[in-house]
């Protein structure tokens, strides 16, 4: 049994380590005696979907973003067929931003996937804090940092949790994130997922059911992951 995770565009769009979302991924699936093969795909390689169990679409910086908008046009048909059919994606902040409809930066704009009937606009001040979320995903709280310019308006979509602390999507609605089918999106940085194991075993579980069929996913002693958690939630959730 194995899980190929395609990482979309590192060169450009890995900023905050968000690399370390897919090293999470790979070592919890190494635990559990699972191989994994990551596919690192460059601005000018053909992507074949169809044999990705999971994409990384990470963040950048609007530069970076306006140099990756081109080469969105090329893949948007393929990636949203993918999303549609159930493919599993977890996009962070930059990525997240261009899964919407368009960025708008001032004068310039760009052009997003269109996956979801979204869309980004810069704001005067950039939103940075560390955050904590309460998602109806899980139990647990989600954690991690962000730092966006960009405020992101998700209309009537499933966010990915309530923002207990911090800023969230736009600082205004108290979303953060979004929940469209088996994708992800979220501001959240850190990298995210080794704080958030059971974030990264639903995004690898869901990647194991739609392949195989249903899959049994051992439990692990995440003793330390969600210590650290939990430091996160009583540091600045329970003392606001």
């Amino acid at each position: 049994m194995k899980l190929t995770i395609g990482h979309l565009y590192p060169e450009l769009l890995n900023l905050y380590g968000d690399r370390g979302n897919i090293i999470c991924m790979v070592q919890r699936l190494k635990w559990r005696g699972i191989d994994a093969e990551v596919r690192e795909f460059d601005l000018n390689d053909k992507i074949d979907f169809s044999k990705l169990d999971i994409v990384l679409l990470g963040g950048g910086s609007d530069r970076e973003q306006l140099l990756v908008c081109n080469r969105l046009k090329k893949i948007k048909k393929d990636f949203i067929d993918y999303v549609e059919q159930g493919g599993v994606v977890l996009a962070i902040c930059g990525g997240y931003q261009l899964l919407g409809n368009y960025y708008k930066m001032g004068d310039e704009t760009i052009e997003g996937l269109g996956v979801v009937n979204i869309h980004t606009e810069r704001g005067d001040s950039r939103l940075i804090s560390n955050i904590v979320l309460q998602s109806d995903l899980f139990p647990l709280p989600i954690v991690g940092f962000e730092n966006h310019g960009g405020r992101t308006f998700i209309e009537d979509y499933q966010p990915l949790g309530k923002v207990l602390s911090g800023h969230g999507n736009n600082d205004k609605d108290k979303s953060e994130g979004i929940v469209y089918k088996n994708v992800i999106g979220t501001y959240l940085h850190g990298p995210l997922l080794p704080k958030n194991p059971h974030l990264c075993d639903y995004l690898l579980q869901t990647a194991l059911n739609r392949r195989f069929g249903k899959v049994e996913l051992p439990e692990l002693d995440d003793k330390d992951e969600l210590a650290a958690n939990h430091y996160i939630v009583k540091r600045f959730a329970q003392s606001e």
